[in-house]
């Protein structure tokens, strides 16, 4: 089992950049996908980028690809989502999530996919 628990929202202008951090605790952090969804205000919640326990895979929403780098520190149990050239339609809670993966470039990209959740950041982009 794993907890994870995000941190680095905040309010920033458009084009400007953001660091989520996500921290998990367990010993078997290294076994789990990783993945970050948001929750933009009056939506439903919504894939934004994933990576593989080995961190050697990588999966992004159309809408943030070019724009947003998710990465992985398995020696710290930190899985960071770096936003760049942010835009106000970038504006949501933001969620960490965690499955345990089978193999090392396994990537899940449904919400129902994933077990584990924290309790999310907000982050608003002003125009």
């Amino acid at each position: 089992q794993v907890q994870v628990a995000e941190s680095g929202g905040g309010l920033v202008q458009a084009g400007g950049s953001l660091r989520l951090s996500c921290a998990a605790s367990g010993r078997t952090f290294s076994s789990y996908v990783m993945g970050w969804f948001r929750q933009p205000p009056g939506k439903e919640r919504e894939f934004v980028a994933a990576v593989s326990w080995s961190g050697g895979n990588t999966y992004y929403a159309d809408s943030v690809k070019g724009r947003f780098t998710i990465s992985r520190n398995n020696a710290k149990n930190t899985v960071v989502l770096q936003m760049n050239s942010l835009k106000p339609e970038d504006t949501a809670v933001y969620y960490c999530a965690a499955r345990y993966g089978s193999s090392s470039s396994e990537i899940f990209l449904g919400e129902y996919d994933y077990d584990y959740w924290g309790q999310g950041t907000q982050v608003t982009v002003s125009s």
